[in-house]
């Protein structure tokens, strides 16, 4: 197959980062806190990214849907090795409600218009750990999905992908073109070096509202409170077993 992959990545709070949570209770700040690409999309480029290097497709597209920032992401993947990126700007109120269905919508018009082989993205962020937009981009194409991707390997038009699932693991062959997303244990992610960064600078990103797709990204959802969840009670030590039945009679709990 010598087509082209979409690969998803998406600006999230870095991992590392205390989320602290608004003092109205509409979000969590995001204002002067540290953001970097969801470590789930990074394993996406890599495999992109690996697939060219095997020169089983021909180029890697990197696309970001959120406000100007989110450029700095593209530039890493594109540091990774893939060859150009795409930014989708969406700011502001619409910013704060883009969720899946809309991500799904910017990505399956950006998939026909690219005429990608494949679409890769990662099988969920770390903010809202929703693990849906691979799936709704799949079926607004009416394409073929591989989720939860372990192993992928592409033998002629179909691509050959061992799935992570409860029991196990579960080996499916699917035909192009496919949306797949990635598990944790498909590959590590490459660190991008400097020369490679510098390189990054100088690869186009393309920018472009999602009404240029034909995107409509109001959302249907309404997020009424964030909370924090409740701190956890300190425990308290006993020394019999018998202390133990009168502590748990105590409080009610036998």
């Amino acid at each position: 197959m010598s087509g082209r992959v979409l690969v998803g990545v998406k600006r999230v709070i870095d991992y590392a980062v205390k989320i602290r949570v608004k003092p109205d209770n509409s979000g969590v700040v995001t204002d002067g806190v540290k953001h970097s690409m969801n470590p789930f999309c990074e394993i996406a480029v890599e495999e992109a990214v690996k697939l060219k290097e095997k020169k089983l497709i021909k180029e890697v597209v990197a696309v970001s849907c959120g406000p100007q920032q989110s450029q700095e992401t593209i530039r890493t993947a594109l540091a990774m090795g893939a060859d150009r990126g795409i930014h989708v700007e969406v700011s502001g109120k619409d910013y704060e409600a883009l969720g899946p269905l809309q991500v799904s919508k910017i990505l399956a018009a950006l998939a026909k218009k690219e005429e990608a082989q494949l679409v890769i993205l990662g099988k969920q962020a770390i903010d809202d750990d929703c693990n849906q937009t691979g799936q709704m981009t799949a079926a607004l194409l009416d394409w073929p999905q591989g989720t939860f991707a372990s192993e992928v390997s592409l033998e002629g038009d179909k691509v050959k992908v061992v799935r992570e699932i409860d029991g196990g693991l579960e080996t499916i062959k699917i035909n192009t073109p496919a949306v797949l997303t990635a598990d944790l244990r498909l590959n590590t992610p490459r660190y991008a070096t400097l020369p490679n960064i510098m390189k990054a600078k100088k690869k186009k990103v393309v920018n472009m509202k999602p009404a240029d797709l034909g995107v409509d990204v109001a959302t249907r959802l309404e997020v009424l409170r964030v909370d924090e969840p409740p701190q956890r009670q300190a425990g308290v030590k006993v020394e019999t077993v018998e202390d133990l039945v009168g502590k748990l009679k105590e409080t009610g709990r036998i």
